[in-house]
Protein backbone atom coordinates (compact mmCIF):
# COMPACT_ATOMS: atom_id res chain seq x y z
CA UNK A 1 0.00 0.00 0.00
CA UNK A 2 1.41 3.54 -1.21
CA UNK A 3 1.92 5.97 2.04
CA UNK A 4 0.28 9.40 1.38
CA UNK A 5 3.32 11.29 2.32
CA UNK A 6 5.28 9.24 -0.41
CA UNK A 7 2.46 9.60 -3.35
CA UNK A 8 2.32 13.84 -2.03
CA UNK A 9 6.43 13.86 -2.59
CA UNK A 10 6.12 11.77 -6.13
CA UNK A 11 3.40 14.11 -7.60
CA UNK A 12 4.95 17.07 -6.21
CA UNK A 13 1.73 18.02 -4.20
CA UNK A 14 1.88 20.99 -1.37
CA UNK A 15 -0.62 19.94 1.25
CA UNK A 16 -1.23 19.87 4.86
CA UNK A 17 -4.73 19.95 4.85
CA UNK A 18 -6.82 16.63 6.24
CA UNK A 19 -9.29 17.26 3.42
CA UNK A 20 -7.14 16.95 0.90
CA UNK A 21 -5.60 13.82 2.86
CA UNK A 22 -9.15 12.38 2.57
CA UNK A 23 -9.32 12.91 -1.33
CA UNK A 24 -5.89 11.70 -2.01
CA UNK A 25 -6.49 8.55 0.67
CA UNK A 26 -9.67 7.71 -1.71
CA UNK A 27 -7.68 8.14 -5.25
CA UNK A 28 -4.79 5.65 -3.62
CA UNK A 29 -7.57 3.30 -3.00
CA UNK A 30 -9.88 3.09 -5.66
CA UNK A 31 -6.17 2.74 -8.03
CA UNK A 32 -6.10 -0.46 -8.01
CA UNK A 33 -9.91 -1.25 -9.37
CA UNK A 34 -11.28 -0.87 -12.66
CA UNK A 35 -14.29 1.58 -11.03
CA UNK A 36 -15.18 4.54 -12.73
CA UNK A 37 -14.21 7.92 -10.81
CA UNK A 38 -15.88 11.20 -10.84
CA UNK A 39 -14.03 13.91 -9.82
CA UNK A 40 -15.89 16.88 -8.17
CA UNK A 41 -14.13 20.10 -8.10
CA UNK A 42 -13.76 24.04 -9.39
CA UNK A 43 -11.81 25.04 -11.93
CA UNK A 44 -8.04 25.39 -10.71
CA UNK A 45 -7.99 22.68 -7.91
CA UNK A 46 -6.11 20.32 -9.23
CA UNK A 47 -8.75 17.61 -10.96
CA UNK A 48 -5.69 16.27 -13.52
CA UNK A 49 -2.90 15.78 -10.89
CA UNK A 50 -5.64 12.87 -9.45
CA UNK A 51 -6.22 11.15 -12.40
CA UNK A 52 -2.64 11.17 -13.03
CA UNK A 53 -2.21 9.46 -9.78
CA UNK A 54 -5.19 6.68 -10.52
CA UNK A 55 -3.52 6.10 -13.87
CA UNK A 56 0.12 5.61 -11.97
CA UNK A 57 -1.35 3.52 -8.77
CA UNK A 58 -3.28 1.10 -11.59
CA UNK A 59 -2.54 -2.16 -13.19
CA UNK A 60 -2.29 0.19 -16.60
CA UNK A 61 0.14 2.26 -15.32
CA UNK A 62 2.10 0.99 -18.25
CA UNK A 63 0.05 1.67 -20.90
CA UNK A 64 -1.08 4.79 -22.70
CA UNK A 65 -2.87 7.75 -20.43
CA UNK A 66 -4.49 10.59 -22.21
CA UNK A 67 -6.36 13.56 -21.22
CA UNK A 68 -9.25 15.21 -22.86
CA UNK A 69 -11.23 18.62 -22.41
CA UNK A 70 -14.28 18.08 -23.47
CA UNK A 71 -15.66 21.68 -23.31
CA UNK A 72 -12.88 22.61 -26.15
CA UNK A 73 -13.58 20.49 -28.46
CA UNK A 74 -16.21 21.21 -30.75
CA UNK A 75 -19.86 19.34 -30.70
CA UNK A 76 -19.70 18.57 -34.67
CA UNK A 77 -16.52 16.67 -34.09
CA UNK A 78 -16.44 15.18 -30.75
CA UNK A 79 -17.65 11.88 -31.80
CA UNK A 80 -14.98 11.69 -33.99
CA UNK A 81 -12.05 12.43 -31.62
CA UNK A 82 -13.28 10.40 -29.28
CA UNK A 83 -14.84 7.29 -31.46
CA UNK A 84 -13.26 7.84 -34.91
CA UNK A 85 -14.64 8.44 -38.22
CA UNK A 86 -14.56 5.99 -41.40
CA UNK A 87 -13.42 7.71 -44.82
CA UNK A 88 -16.09 10.16 -46.45
CA UNK A 89 -18.27 9.99 -43.51
CA UNK A 90 -18.95 13.66 -43.31
CA UNK A 91 -17.25 16.55 -45.39
CA UNK A 92 -13.45 17.04 -45.12
CA UNK A 93 -13.11 12.75 -43.63
CA UNK A 94 -10.69 11.88 -46.54
CA UNK A 95 -9.20 9.07 -44.98
CA UNK A 96 -10.11 6.92 -41.92
CA UNK A 97 -9.51 7.92 -38.45
CA UNK A 98 -9.07 6.06 -34.99
CA UNK A 99 -10.55 8.08 -31.92
CA UNK A 100 -9.26 8.01 -28.55
CA UNK A 101 -10.69 4.95 -26.97
CA UNK A 102 -9.45 2.67 -29.76
CA UNK A 103 -5.91 4.23 -30.01
CA UNK A 104 -5.54 4.08 -25.61
CA UNK A 105 -7.10 0.57 -25.90
CA UNK A 106 -5.80 -0.90 -22.53
CA UNK A 107 -4.97 2.24 -20.91
CA UNK A 108 -6.88 5.64 -19.24
CA UNK A 109 -8.26 8.40 -20.64
CA UNK A 110 -9.38 10.99 -18.67
CA UNK A 111 -12.57 13.47 -19.69
CA UNK A 112 -12.21 16.83 -18.11
CA UNK A 113 -15.84 19.32 -17.92
CA UNK A 114 -17.47 15.88 -18.65
CA UNK A 115 -20.87 17.84 -17.75
CA UNK A 116 -20.31 19.98 -21.29
CA UNK A 117 -20.28 16.94 -23.64
CA UNK A 118 -22.98 16.87 -25.87
CA UNK A 119 -26.23 14.41 -25.12
CA UNK A 120 -25.49 12.31 -28.33
CA UNK A 121 -21.70 11.49 -27.31
CA UNK A 122 -22.80 10.59 -23.88
CA UNK A 123 -25.02 8.06 -25.35
CA UNK A 124 -22.15 6.24 -26.87
CA UNK A 125 -19.81 7.08 -23.77
CA UNK A 126 -22.36 5.07 -22.06
CA UNK A 127 -22.24 2.27 -24.13
CA UNK A 128 -18.56 2.04 -24.16
CA UNK A 129 -19.17 2.29 -20.04
CA UNK A 130 -21.43 -0.71 -20.20
CA UNK A 131 -20.26 -3.21 -22.79
CA UNK A 132 -16.99 -1.63 -23.77
CA UNK A 133 -18.49 -1.50 -27.95
CA UNK A 134 -18.16 1.51 -29.66
CA UNK A 135 -18.78 2.50 -33.49
CA UNK A 136 -16.99 4.51 -35.94
CA UNK A 137 -18.54 7.74 -37.44
CA UNK A 138 -19.90 6.54 -40.50
CA UNK A 139 -19.45 2.82 -40.20
CA UNK A 140 -21.79 0.38 -38.93
CA UNK A 141 -18.96 -2.06 -37.30
CA UNK A 142 -18.78 -2.30 -33.81
CA UNK A 143 -15.60 -2.66 -31.93
CA UNK A 144 -14.26 -3.45 -29.18
CA UNK A 145 -12.16 -1.63 -26.39
CA UNK A 146 -11.14 -2.12 -22.80
CA UNK A 147 -10.05 1.57 -21.76
CA UNK A 148 -10.53 2.81 -17.75
CA UNK A 149 -12.67 6.22 -17.55
CA UNK A 150 -11.47 8.59 -15.15
CA UNK A 151 -14.00 12.01 -15.76
CA UNK A 152 -13.83 15.23 -14.04
CA UNK A 153 -16.48 18.03 -13.71
CA UNK A 154 -16.50 21.55 -12.29
CA UNK A 155 -20.23 21.96 -12.48
CA UNK A 156 -22.70 20.27 -10.63
CA UNK A 157 -24.12 17.47 -13.03
CA UNK A 158 -27.41 16.74 -10.89
CA UNK A 159 -27.98 19.89 -11.68
CA UNK A 160 -27.58 19.19 -15.37
CA UNK A 161 -29.69 16.21 -14.49
CA UNK A 162 -32.91 18.20 -13.47
CA UNK A 163 -32.62 20.13 -16.82
CA UNK A 164 -32.04 17.72 -18.91
CA UNK A 165 -28.90 18.49 -20.08
CA UNK A 166 -27.51 15.35 -18.84
CA UNK A 167 -28.25 11.53 -19.11
CA UNK A 168 -28.92 10.37 -15.80
CA UNK A 169 -27.99 7.08 -16.91
CA UNK A 170 -24.95 8.63 -17.38
CA UNK A 171 -24.37 10.71 -14.40
CA UNK A 172 -24.95 7.43 -11.94
CA UNK A 173 -22.50 5.10 -14.70
CA UNK A 174 -19.45 7.79 -14.27
CA UNK A 175 -20.12 8.38 -10.50
CA UNK A 176 -19.18 4.64 -9.41
CA UNK A 177 -16.42 6.46 -6.73
CA UNK A 178 -16.95 10.01 -6.24
CA UNK A 179 -13.64 12.22 -5.25
CA UNK A 180 -14.45 15.59 -3.76
CA UNK A 181 -11.05 18.00 -4.21
CA UNK A 182 -11.56 20.77 -2.41
CA UNK A 183 -11.15 24.26 -2.79
CA UNK A 184 -8.36 26.34 -1.96
CA UNK A 185 -10.43 28.89 0.43
CA UNK A 186 -11.36 25.54 2.27
CA UNK A 187 -7.87 24.60 3.07
CA UNK A 188 -5.58 27.63 3.94
CA UNK A 189 -3.07 26.23 5.96
CA UNK A 190 -1.66 25.05 2.62
CA UNK A 191 -1.86 29.38 0.80
CA UNK A 192 1.32 30.08 2.18
CA UNK A 193 3.66 27.19 1.33
CA UNK A 194 1.72 26.34 -2.16
CA UNK A 195 2.93 30.54 -2.45
CA UNK A 196 6.70 29.76 -0.92
CA UNK A 197 6.63 26.87 -3.43
CA UNK A 198 5.71 28.72 -6.39
CA UNK A 199 8.01 31.53 -5.34
CA UNK A 200 11.19 29.64 -4.38
CA UNK A 201 10.65 27.35 -8.08
CA UNK A 202 10.62 30.45 -10.10
CA UNK A 203 13.05 31.98 -8.52
CA UNK A 204 15.58 29.46 -8.63
CA UNK A 205 14.75 29.07 -12.66
CA UNK A 206 15.47 32.77 -12.89
CA UNK A 207 18.02 33.34 -10.73
CA UNK A 208 16.65 35.46 -8.24
CA UNK A 209 15.98 35.75 -4.93
CA UNK A 210 12.22 34.48 -3.90
CA UNK A 211 9.58 37.44 -2.28
CA UNK A 212 8.94 36.98 1.08
CA UNK A 213 5.06 37.85 2.78
CA UNK A 214 5.01 39.68 6.09
CA UNK A 215 2.50 38.45 8.45
CA UNK A 216 -0.44 40.99 7.11
CA UNK A 217 0.16 40.28 3.53
CA UNK A 218 0.17 36.31 4.69
CA UNK A 219 -3.13 37.01 6.68
CA UNK A 220 -5.11 38.96 3.74
CA UNK A 221 -3.54 35.96 1.19
CA UNK A 222 -5.22 33.35 3.88
CA UNK A 223 -8.30 35.41 3.92
CA UNK A 224 -9.02 35.55 0.52
CA UNK A 225 -11.55 33.49 -1.41
CA UNK A 226 -9.53 32.34 -4.74
CA UNK A 227 -12.12 31.90 -7.01
CA UNK A 228 -9.06 30.67 -9.58
CA UNK A 229 -7.95 28.13 -6.91
CA UNK A 230 -4.26 27.00 -7.47
CA UNK A 231 -4.20 28.24 -10.51
CA UNK A 232 -4.68 31.72 -9.44
CA UNK A 233 -2.54 31.61 -6.54
CA UNK A 234 0.45 30.45 -9.12
CA UNK A 235 0.10 33.02 -11.44
CA UNK A 236 0.21 35.42 -8.19
CA UNK A 237 3.19 34.31 -7.26
CA UNK A 238 4.88 34.39 -10.25
CA UNK A 239 4.12 38.16 -10.80
CA UNK A 240 4.86 39.29 -7.45
CA UNK A 241 8.53 37.05 -7.74
CA UNK A 242 9.51 38.90 -11.04
CA UNK A 243 6.91 42.34 -10.77
CA UNK A 244 7.87 43.32 -7.00
CA UNK A 245 10.48 45.64 -6.43
CA UNK A 246 10.94 44.68 -2.96
CA UNK A 247 11.37 41.17 -1.68
CA UNK A 248 9.47 41.41 1.02
CA UNK A 249 5.85 41.43 0.01
CA UNK A 250 3.31 43.98 2.15
CA UNK A 251 -0.51 44.09 1.97
CA UNK A 252 0.26 47.17 -0.52
CA UNK A 253 1.77 44.72 -3.03
CA UNK A 254 -1.28 42.16 -3.08
CA UNK A 255 -3.54 44.71 -3.36
CA UNK A 256 -1.68 46.40 -6.08
CA UNK A 257 -2.15 42.90 -7.97
CA UNK A 258 -5.35 41.80 -6.64
CA UNK A 259 -7.78 45.15 -5.68
CA UNK A 260 -10.83 42.17 -4.65
CA UNK A 261 -8.47 41.17 -2.04
CA UNK A 262 -9.00 44.63 -0.31
CA UNK A 263 -13.06 44.25 -0.62
CA UNK A 264 -13.64 41.49 1.34
CA UNK A 265 -17.71 41.01 1.97
CA UNK A 266 -17.67 39.94 5.35
CA UNK A 267 -20.37 40.12 8.14
CA UNK A 268 -19.54 42.71 10.52
CA UNK A 269 -19.37 42.09 14.31
CA UNK A 270 -19.25 44.79 16.16
CA UNK A 271 -17.06 45.00 19.61
CA UNK A 272 -18.09 46.67 22.70
CA UNK A 273 -17.21 50.21 22.38
CA UNK A 274 -18.98 50.05 18.63
CA UNK A 275 -22.85 49.91 18.73
CA UNK A 276 -23.75 50.87 15.50
CA UNK A 277 -25.12 47.73 14.33
CA UNK A 278 -27.10 47.89 18.03
CA UNK A 279 -27.87 52.04 17.48
CA UNK A 280 -29.57 51.02 13.66
CA UNK A 281 -31.46 48.00 15.16
CA UNK A 282 -33.15 50.01 18.29
CA UNK A 283 -33.90 52.90 15.43
CA UNK A 284 -35.59 50.75 13.19
CA UNK A 285 -37.88 48.99 16.34
CA UNK A 286 -38.39 52.26 17.57
CA UNK A 287 -39.62 54.28 14.42
CA UNK A 288 -42.32 51.56 13.72
CA UNK A 289 -43.48 51.53 16.93
CA UNK A 290 -43.69 55.13 17.09
CA UNK A 291 -45.85 55.53 13.53
CA UNK A 292 -47.73 52.43 15.28
CA UNK A 293 -48.27 54.61 18.24
CA UNK A 294 -49.11 57.76 16.69
CA UNK A 295 -51.24 56.12 14.62
CA UNK A 296 -53.32 54.26 17.28
CA UNK A 297 -53.73 57.86 19.59
CA UNK A 298 -54.64 59.83 16.70
CA UNK A 299 -57.43 57.31 15.93
CA UNK A 300 -58.26 56.93 19.59
CA UNK A 301 -58.95 60.68 19.94
CA UNK A 302 -60.63 61.23 16.76
CA UNK A 303 -63.03 58.75 18.08
CA UNK A 304 -63.88 59.88 21.74
CA UNK A 305 -63.90 63.20 20.37
CA UNK A 306 -66.39 62.09 17.86
CA UNK A 307 -68.69 60.11 20.57
CA UNK A 308 -68.59 63.17 23.25
CA UNK A 309 -69.77 66.03 20.61
CA UNK A 310 -72.91 63.49 19.08
CA UNK A 311 -73.60 62.41 22.33
CA UNK A 312 -73.16 65.04 24.70
CA UNK A 313 -71.23 62.85 27.20
CA UNK A 314 -70.21 63.33 30.95
CA UNK A 315 -67.60 61.24 32.87
CA UNK A 316 -68.68 61.37 36.43
CA UNK A 317 -65.71 61.79 38.60
CA UNK A 318 -66.58 59.49 41.73
CA UNK A 319 -64.38 58.30 44.80
CA UNK A 320 -61.84 56.14 43.54
CA UNK A 321 -62.71 56.83 40.22
CA UNK A 322 -60.07 59.16 38.32
CA UNK A 323 -60.88 61.30 35.60
CA UNK A 324 -60.88 59.94 32.14
CA UNK A 325 -59.47 63.18 30.53
CA UNK A 326 -57.12 65.30 31.63
CA UNK A 327 -56.76 69.10 30.85
CA UNK A 328 -54.05 68.82 28.45
CA UNK A 329 -56.57 66.40 26.94
CA UNK A 330 -59.29 68.54 27.46
CA UNK A 331 -57.82 71.54 26.29
CA UNK A 332 -56.32 69.61 22.64
CA UNK A 333 -60.17 68.42 22.59
CA UNK A 334 -60.61 72.12 22.18
CA UNK A 335 -58.23 73.10 19.79
CA UNK A 336 -59.58 70.29 17.53
CA UNK A 337 -62.57 72.18 18.29
CA UNK A 338 -61.62 75.36 17.49
CA UNK A 339 -59.79 74.15 13.97
CA UNK A 340 -63.52 72.45 13.13
CA UNK A 341 -65.41 76.28 13.50
CA UNK A 342 -62.79 77.42 11.15
CA UNK A 343 -63.81 74.70 8.67
CA UNK A 344 -66.06 75.63 6.09
CA UNK A 345 -69.93 74.98 6.41
CA UNK A 346 -70.28 72.60 4.01
CA UNK A 347 -67.43 70.53 5.62
CA UNK A 348 -68.56 70.62 9.42
CA UNK A 349 -71.44 67.75 10.23
CA UNK A 350 -74.29 67.98 11.37
CA UNK A 351 -74.65 67.01 15.38
CA UNK A 352 -78.03 66.72 17.72
CA UNK A 353 -78.33 68.14 21.52
CA UNK A 354 -80.52 65.75 22.36
CA UNK A 355 -79.08 62.38 23.29
CA UNK A 356 -80.28 59.23 22.01
CA UNK A 357 -80.30 55.71 23.07
CA UNK A 358 -79.86 54.45 19.43
CA UNK A 359 -76.26 52.50 18.69
CA UNK A 360 -74.01 55.22 18.20
CA UNK A 361 -72.78 54.82 14.04
CA UNK A 362 -69.63 57.58 13.04
CA UNK A 363 -70.29 58.23 9.27
CA UNK A 364 -67.28 56.46 7.09
CA UNK A 365 -67.73 59.44 4.51
CA UNK A 366 -67.26 62.23 6.84
CA UNK A 367 -63.44 62.78 6.83
CA UNK A 368 -63.38 65.93 9.06
CA UNK A 369 -61.48 64.50 11.37
CA UNK A 370 -58.64 62.98 8.61
CA UNK A 371 -58.28 66.36 7.57
CA UNK A 372 -57.32 67.89 11.13
CA UNK A 373 -54.88 64.51 12.15
CA UNK A 374 -53.22 65.26 9.15
CA UNK A 375 -52.42 68.75 9.83
CA UNK A 376 -51.71 68.06 13.09
CA UNK A 377 -49.45 65.20 12.47
CA UNK A 378 -45.73 65.88 13.05
CA UNK A 379 -44.31 63.40 10.95
CA UNK A 380 -40.27 63.94 12.06
CA UNK A 381 -38.63 60.66 12.95
CA UNK A 382 -36.32 63.02 15.35
CA UNK A 383 -38.52 65.07 16.80
CA UNK A 384 -41.13 61.94 17.82
CA UNK A 385 -38.32 60.18 19.30
CA UNK A 386 -36.74 63.12 21.31
CA UNK A 387 -40.57 63.51 22.50
CA UNK A 388 -40.76 60.16 23.71
CA UNK A 389 -37.53 60.54 25.13
CA UNK A 390 -38.06 63.70 27.37
CA UNK A 391 -42.06 61.84 28.42
CA UNK A 392 -40.61 58.57 29.83
CA UNK A 393 -37.81 60.50 31.10
CA UNK A 394 -40.47 63.00 33.06
CA UNK A 395 -42.32 59.86 34.03
CA UNK A 396 -39.66 58.47 35.85
CA UNK A 397 -38.27 61.97 37.50
CA UNK A 398 -35.18 62.03 35.23
CA UNK A 399 -34.37 58.39 36.17
CA UNK A 400 -32.69 57.05 32.75
CA UNK A 401 -32.71 53.62 33.83
CA UNK A 402 -36.07 53.05 34.40
CA UNK A 403 -36.70 55.45 31.91
CA UNK A 404 -34.66 53.36 29.19
CA UNK A 405 -36.23 50.01 30.52
CA UNK A 406 -39.71 51.87 29.70
CA UNK A 407 -38.15 52.51 25.87
CA UNK A 408 -36.83 49.52 25.53
CA UNK A 409 -33.44 50.83 25.02
CA UNK A 410 -30.22 50.11 26.43
CA UNK A 411 -29.09 52.89 29.24
CA UNK A 412 -25.86 53.49 26.72
CA UNK A 413 -28.41 54.22 24.08
CA UNK A 414 -30.53 57.03 26.00
CA UNK A 415 -27.47 58.77 27.67
CA UNK A 416 -25.84 58.82 24.08
CA UNK A 417 -29.47 60.21 22.58
CA UNK A 418 -29.97 62.26 25.46
CA UNK A 419 -26.17 64.00 24.20
CA UNK A 420 -26.74 63.72 20.51
CA UNK A 421 -30.37 65.92 21.15
CA UNK A 422 -29.19 68.05 23.87
CA UNK A 423 -32.14 67.25 25.79
CA UNK A 424 -33.07 68.77 29.46
CA UNK A 425 -32.36 66.23 32.54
Amino acid sequence: MHSLQAIKQRFGIISISPKLDRALDTAIRVAGTDLTVLIHGESGVGKEVFSKIIHALSPRKHNQFIAINCGAIPAGTINSELFGHEKGSFTGATGERKGYFETVDGGTIFLDEVGEMPLDTQAFLLRVLESGEFIRVGSSVVRKTDVRVIAATNVDLLDRVRKGKFREDLYYRLNTVPIRVPALRERPEDIFLLFRKFSNDLAEQYNIEPVQLDQEARKMMESYSWPGNVRELKNVAEQLTILAERRLIGPEDLLSLIPEMGKRQLPMIPGKDDDISERFHEREILYKFLFDMKNDLNHLKTLIFELVRQNNLEMPTGAGLKPMYTPAFLGEMQDTANRDAALPEESVPEYHDQPSNQPIILGRADDTYQKAEVVEENLSLVEMEKDLIMKALKKHNGKRRDAAQELGISERTLYRKIKEYDLPV
